[in-house]
């Protein structure tokens, strides 16, 4: 109940919804209405999961656009975190421990350090003597411990997942975790975002999550507002599935929806 003893409203229903290939994709009115309907699914998830298995090992991605989701999940009752396993899917390079601008740091505020999670992993690129190599398959044992059971992502401007960037993107990447040269609208995005003041300040390596990786994950969740990026939704949903738009990959997921707002779904048919 509300405080003024009215029922709380749910999550709005999407005005739009439909399939591509494998893909579920839902659209909302608005970003909050995205980020509400996207928390209330993951949410409900993590409560299916540890009531039939002991812990819930999630990966998350750390970017504006997740805002709205991870406020939901931080606000969402009956979820015992304690049993819940964290990670994140990519980490700069360069930066130093505790920059703000760092992606662990951006999931700690936002939600690592808000709600009582029983194991938090952090990507970290300059530990292990600064091998970018040795830190990757740290943190690829640490994925691999178990099976991954969320994954609750976005999609870059360029068609990005993670840090698979086009053209370079690797649908049957051997490796789980791996060293990537950004490209520049990559890069770019992250000015876009706010989160750099100029090109120059934004790294130019990271350590990533592989496209295999992010698709073991036994269900997807993937939020994507905002008009910047409506026209890698229209090339991730319109064109081949393809390393020229890494987004399409998720096309062939078997469990995975795609949360639109009016903005991001504006160049689709």
């Amino acid at each position: 109940m509300s405080v003024s003893g009215a029922p709380t409203a749910g999550p709005v229903r999407p005005v739009r919804s439909f399939h591509v290939d494998l893909l579920e994709v839902r659209v909302y009115p608005d970003r909050i209405a995205l980020g509400a309907a996207a928390a209330s699914d993951c949410a409900a998830a993590i409560r299916g999961i540890l009531a039939a298995r002991p812990r819930c090992r999630m990966v998350f991605a750390a970017a504006p656009s997740q805002n709205e989701v991870l406020a939901g999940l931080r606000d969402a009752e009956g979820i015992d975190w304690p049993r819940v396993e964290a990670f994140h899917m990519d980490e700069y390079e360069g930066l130093p421990p505790g920059d703000p601008r760092r992606f662990g740091e951006f999931l700690r505020a936002a939600l690592f350090s808000r709600v009582p999670l029983g194991r938090v992993e952090y990507l970290a690129p300059g530990a292990g003597s600064g091998n970018p190599d040795r830190e990757a398959d740290r943190y690829a044992a640490l994925l691999s411990e178990a099976p991954i059971d969320l994954v609750c992502l976005g999609v870059g401007e360029n068609g990005h997942i993670a840090f698979n960037d086009p053209g370079v993107a690797d649908f049957r990447d051997p490796r789980t975790v791996k060293e990537a040269e950004l490209d520049s609208a990559c890069r770019a995005q992250q000015v876009h975002d706010g989160c750099f003041a100029s090109l120059d300040e934004v790294p130019r390596r990271a350590l990533t999550l592989t496209v295999p990786a992010l698709l073991s994950g036994g269900r997807l969740f993937c939020s994507v507002p905002g008009p910047t990026k409506a026209e890698a939704v229209r090339r991730m949903l319109s064109g081949p599935v393809s390393p020229d738009c890494p987004a399409s990959a998720l096309r062939n997921h078997p469990a995975c929806v795609l949360y639109l707002d009016a903005e991001s779904a504006g160049a689709l048919p």
